[in-house]
């Protein structure tokens, strides 16, 4: 039998999105915790094993990615991945209060909201306010080119969710949850851990 969600230590919820991504990469999805009895043990709450912040391109869909089912991922998803207020919040609440010990930072290939930061221009008040937060993996990649940027963008949110968050930083400094940026391949399905 396996640990149950709420008691997985992050290394244990780390393998289980790397078994999930295995099992999407070969077709062979199992599809389990996603009927009614299951609807029926989330109602009195959530116990997530991983917080997913990703791109919301709808190439990128976290659930399928990962082979899970309803209730054991928090996932958070804005244009870039990136880590504005919302999004911290978000990740926060999942932390302070469901006790998950696990954020993926999730980016991929091709990202669109990447290309835009790297296009400039104006894209008016709301959308250059989101890619300015893409700005400094633009800054700190020398290639220029859009998947190395995406990386960057995903270790740089990484770090980012740390300093700008007291309850992040907390948890991470006392062993007690673990960040890991990663990058989706739009062709395989193939979620690369950068650990």
């Amino acid at each position: 039998m396996s640990t149950p969600t709420n008691q997985m230590t992050w290394n244990e919820a780390l393998d289980r999105l790397k078994s999930g991504n295995n099992r999407f990469v070969q077709d062979s999805l199992d599809g389990e915790l996603n009927d009614s009895s299951r609807r029926q043990t989330l109602t009195g709450g959530q116990h997530p094993y991983a917080i997913i912040l990703s791109c919301a391109d709808s190439r990128v869909v976290p659930e399928l990615a990962f082979d899970t089912g309803l209730g054991e991922i928090f996932v958070i998803r804005v244009a870039g991945n990136v880590a504005n207020v919302e999004s911290i919040a978000s990740i926060e609440y999942a932390v302070a209060h469901l006790g998950t010990n696990l954020i993926v930072v999730l980016g991929h290939e091709s990202c669109g909201a990447v290309t835009a930061a790297m296009q400039g221009g104006n894209n008016g008040y709301n959308l250059n306010l989101l890619l300015a937060h893409i700005n400094p993996a633009i800054a700190n990649t020398e290639s220029g080119v859009v998947n190395d940027v995406v990386k960057t963008n995903a270790r740089m949110t990484g770090d980012e969710l740390e300093e700008r968050s007291g309850i992040i930083k907390g948890a991470v400094e006392a062993g007690t949850l673990k960040i890991v940026p990663a990058y989706y391949n739009l062709g395989t399905g193939k979620v690369d851990f950068m650990e």
